[in-house]
């Protein structure tokens, strides 16, 4: 994929310069040169390596776990009647409530025409398999286009998935069997992503990638700048997070972290993780309101430029790392970096 021409970062942003984050963003070109237009005014972009065109956001999965199979049906004809090719999920999501769900939202959809990714949280060759094959059953499809090692968290994970009798050992099979097209991975910590990218030659690499973080702790940049390396597509996640909720605020939704909720700055950050170079496609938070709204930002996509960067940093100062911790626990040791659970807080697994 050619070098995005919009967007260069360079310098540090003040106090915060032992992280890295760029603290000015040469102004965007008005046009995007690695957009593909679609009638549905929703653009598309070549993922990477796979040669493949999707929505540049996509539709979480994860979404199906809060409503009825009648309402999830409705939420997905519209996604693809708004332009969303891109849906992924993973079994994890809701004890497989959301495979089942989304399986059967999508049975009536030309399978051609939308490309389905999914993701296992086991490790080894048998466990792997058993989830590929039941995730195929429950999304009633023949195949992946992506599979996705899930919820990276430390160098020991990746390192025991390549082991003799590792996951992807399942993986490469699957390929030849023709169940799985493309591997990826989806990654909380920056030393998970790495040890991953490092390992193998993945065409996506999912990753939380967010004005807030991004400008707190600059948690993204050296997984964006690997990834470009590595010519790995960037998949964001938490695109809308506005960080960690605030001790004692009241919660809007029953999630465990905070979404941007105002049409306004859901354009700007939307349209700021997009703009970043490498950064292919991005997801919401698994609401189907938000994901909406993040379609409506995403039809209106322009490169962010130097002034609206300003106006997120501005946003970033009054906001919470979600990610801090966890960064500065996974390099003290290599166990659970989550100082938290997540899943007490939210019904079912984060992405």
């Amino acid at each position: 994929m050619e070098r995005r021409s919009f967007l260069k970062l360079s310098g540090t942003i003040a106090g915060t310069c032992a992280f890295g984050v760029a603290d000015s963003l040469v102004a965007a070109q008005d046009l995007d040169d690695n957009l593909i237009k679609h009638p549905s005014g929703l653009p598309r972009r070549i993922l990477g390596r796979t040669g493949e065109a999707v929505s540049i956001v996509g539709f979480p999965g994860l979404a199906m776990i809060h409503d009825d199979q009648q309402t999830c049906n409705k939420a997905v004809r519209k996604a693809i009647e708004l332009g969303v090719n891109y849906f992924d999920v993973a079994p994890a999501y809701g004890n497989g409530k959301a495979e089942t769900r989304l399986g059967i939202a999508l049975e009536e959809i030309d399978r051609s025409k939308i490309f389905l990714a999914c993701k296992t949280k086991m490790r080894d060759k048998a466990g792997a398999r058993m989830e590929l094959e039941r995730s195929l059953e429950r999304l009633k499809t023949d195949h992946f286009d992506l599979y996705q090692m899930h919820h990276i968290r430390t160098p020991e994970e990746v390192k025991q998935a390549f082991a003799p009798g590792g996951a992807m050992e399942t993986f490469i099979e699957a390929k030849k069997e023709g169940k799985v097209r493309f591997f990826g991975f989806s990654a909380h910590t920056t030393k998970g992503a790495v040890e991953a990218l490092n390992s193998f030659s993945f065409e996506t690499c999912m990753f939380p990638i967010n004005c807030i973080e991004y400008f707190k702790i600059g948690f993204g940049k050296e997984v964006m700048d690997l990834a470009a390396k590595k010519k790995t597509a960037v998949v964001a996640i938490k695109t809308m997070s506005r960080g960690a909720w605030a001790k004692g605020a009241q919660r809007d939704r029953n999630w465990w972290y905070q979404p941007f909720e105002n049409l306004k700055e859901i354009d700007l950050a939307v349209r700021f993780t997009l703009s970043q170079e490498g950064v292919v496609t991005g997801f919401s938070p698994a609401f189907v309101d938000l994901f909406e709204k993040s379609v409506q930002a995403a039809k209106n996509y322009r490169p962010i430029t130097k002034t609206e960067t300003t106006r997120l940093e501005e946003i970033a100062k009054a906001c919470l790392s979600v990610f801090q911790q966890e960064e500065q626990q996974v390099a003290v040791n290599d166990r659970h970096p989550y100082p938290f659970r997540p899943h007490e807080c939210c019904p079912g697994e984060f992405a």
